[in-house]
């Protein structure tokens, strides 16, 4: 059997692991430059990015769980919809598909065959999929979203604190704000071979406004680090 794979089969769990990953690079590399910026003690750096970890994974589970449950109570609510129209007015729904396919092309009488055959064969597939755009790949799942997207944070939230262990010294914003853009990079350039997509504009886009974040909150904890001393 030939069996072809596409990059829309992994777009629930793959988006929640680009966003959680690059997430967690970008905020506890972040807090790390900014408060290292300022001078603050290197036990309590590590503190910092350990406390990011854990909130930031915490609440991207939340929010990833929140945000795609929305979406699925959305999906339930329009299926039920669905069944309640095709259970009172098939006739309508019948010349709704009908109407659908062609506008997609096909002629009138090779539209209603179709529409015919499909009816018969799965009616509320049909209107899922052709009137509402549903499908089983493209089905919200919470659980999947929340998991893929705060395990992901975590991975990418410790690489900057790997080098909190390695460096404490004052070069330390710096070194983890270098490191953090290639790990950014990396993960730029992983999502894009993912998904099926060029390389370079990923990898461009998610380090540059990497880049952005740690510039500014290293300008910050460096004006609040000068006022305190």
């Amino acid at each position: 059997m030939h069996r072809e794979t596409h990059a829309i089969e992994r777009i629930g769990w793959l988006r929640a692991a680009i966003l959680g990953a690059n997430d967690g690079i970008v905020s506890t590399a972040s807090l790390i430059a900014g408060v290292a910026a300022a001078g603050t003690a290197p036990d309590a750096i590590l503190l910092t990015g350990v406390a990011g970890l854990v909130a930031g994974a915490m609440s991207m589970a939340a929010g990833e769980y929140v945000s795609v449950s929305s979406q699925a109570d959305a999906e339930k609510a329009d299926i039920a919809t669905e069944k309640h129209e095709l259970a009172t007015d098939p006739a309508f729904e019948l010349e709704e598909l009908t109407q659908i396919y062609q506008g997609r092309g096909l002629d009138r009488p090779l539209a209603e065959q179709v529409a015919a055959q499909l009816t018969a064969h799965n009616a509320l597939d049909s209107h899922l999929r052709d009137e509402l755009g549903l499908s089983h790949t493209t089905r919200a799942r919470p659980i999947q979203a929340a998991l893929a997207s705060a395990a992901s944070f975590a991975v990418g939230a410790a690489l900057p604190l790997l080098i909190v262990l390695l460096d404490t010294g004052t070069s330390l914003p710096w070194i983890v704000s270098a490191a953090s853009l290639v790990f950014l990079a990396l993960l730029g350039a992983l999502g894009a071979w993912a998904g099926g997509a060029p390389l370079l504009r990923p990898v461009i886009r998610v380090t540059f406004w990497g880049a952005m974040a740690m510039a500014a909150t290293m300008a910050i904890g460096s004006l609040f680090g000068t006022a305190v001393g």
